[in-house]
């Protein structure tokens, strides 16, 4: 069974992307490109990723006008990603438009709140309610819009899962017992994600900045 592991490797350089895939390549399920990745490589840094033969998944969080979503995810068709992410905010008529423009093979699913963000920070654009609140909402969007799933963070998907249970829950933001927050706000680990409905979990940092990546990935897959 293929590892819900997906190392997030977010980087401009091609080359340092390339020696992360090769490192850790046997203990993920995949590779997570966003879009410091594609914005400094677009498709030719994809192929040459793809040739590590694992899932990728294309993290670039679209969210535009329903016409200008639907012509950016017909552009990606050649690449074929296993996932692709857009914006839940962009609205039904966006949503129903990408999922309709993607590849057969390729999952559409929508971003909810950013783990970076908190109550706070909802508030502050204007965001009534708790996170939890939020995701909800959009999760029904999404769902009632026809995609493949949603992306939540760790603290949410498990009422997510409950009310979608057919959906696929990509979980960013996931940090191992111990590790540093950085920039997440509402992180859980690795189990806790996986235990409470979690389809892929995306690693980042703890993995691409540990001193020997391959170990850093294989202790975390041994929790699972």
């Amino acid at each position: 069974m293929s590892s819900p592991i997906y190392v997030a490797i977010d980087t401009p350089d091609l080359s340092k992307a390339q020696t992360l895939a090769g490192q850790v390549k046997h203990h993920v399920g995949g590779l997570k490109l966003g879009l410091e990745f594609f914005c400094a490589n677009g498709h030719h840094g994809v192929h040459e990723m793809m040739k590590f033969g694992l899932p990728i998944f294309l993290d670039l969080k679209l969210h535009d006008i329903p016409n200008t979503v639907a012509k950016a995810v017909q552009a990606l068709h050649m690449l074929e990603p296993a996932v692709l992410t857009v914006h839940a905010a962009g609205g039904r008529a966006m949503l129903e438009d990408a999922k309709a423009a993607a590849g057969v093979n390729t999952k559409v699913v929508a971003v909810t709140v950013l783990t970076s963000l908190d109550d706070g920070d909802l508030l502050d654009i204007g965001v009534g309610g708790k996170a939890e609140d939020q995701v909800r909402r959009l999760a029904d969007l999404a769902q009632s819009a026809g995609l493949d799933g949603i992306v939540c963070s760790g603290a949410e998907v498990a009422i997510a899962k409950a009310a979608w249970n057919g959906g696929y829950f990509v979980v960013p933001g996931v940090r191992p017992t111990g590790g540093a927050m950085g920039d997440q706000k509402r992180a859980v680990t690795p189990r806790e994600a996986l235990d409470r409905g979690a389809s892929m979990l995306v690693i980042g940092r703890p993995i691409s900045q540990a001193e020997n990546p391959d170990m850093a990935a294989r202790e975390i897959e041994a929790t699972l």
